[in-house]
């Protein structure tokens, strides 16, 4: 059990002017002689001086950290786990319509390299869904350079804020020698 608060002097004369009319029941007696009734002048606390230096602004505080954003989620062709059920699908099938593609049939890998990140930084400020981007097959059975090469320029940490998923393209759209690549939407476009 704690131990109760003894009443502050301010308190007890506080009480004492609360209870100035009040009479002590029979057999009690009034405890002490009550100190004189403050006026009410009195009990109205002179404003306290504040400091003269300004009220600090927001500057002078440090802002809270950034929270930190965990990495996109590895980019591997065929994965929709970060899209909804119904476009994934659609994706998948290859339903969804072309907004743009690029070819980088001939190009050396800096070309090609320069290439795509240029046009998919163009179709996310396009606001453009779904592109496609042909690779080739390679002539070395399926081993080509650009293929292999291509998924990893697009998760590269320049590009991979802007592309949600990567496919194989269906046979019509070039098969194992192309991919779809969906692009994230822009939040703060004006439309």
């Amino acid at each position: 059990m704690t131990r109760r608060r003894l009443p502050t002097p301010d308190e007890r004369r506080l009480w004492r002017i609360a209870m100035r009319d009040a009479e002590p029941m029979p057999g009690r007696q009034i405890e002490t002689e009550p100190e004189p009734l403050a006026t009410m002048a009195e009990l109205v606390e002179e404003p306290v001086a504040t400091s003269l230096a300004p009220p600090p602004t927001a500057k002078q505080f440090p802002s809270p950290p950034r929270p930190v954003r965990a990495p996109h989620p590895p980019l591997t062709p065929g994965s929709t786990a970060n899209i909804d059920r119904r476009t994934g699908d659609r994706f998948r099938r290859g339903e969804l319509e072309i907004d743009g593609r690029i070819d980088l049939h001939g190009m050396t890998q800096a070309q090609a390299h320069t290439a795509l990140a240029s046009f998919v930084h163009r179709a996310w400020n396009e606001g453009r869904r779904c592109v496609l981007v042909i690779t080739g097959k390679g002539s070395f059975g399926g081993l080509g350079v650009l293929r292999q090469a291509t998924p990893r320029w697009l998760a590269d940490p320049a590009l991979r804020p802007m592309v949600l998923a990567i496919q194989p393209a269906r046979p019509k759209d070039g098969g194992d020698g192309a991919l779809y690549v969906l692009i994230k939407r822009r939040r703060d476009r004006k439309d």
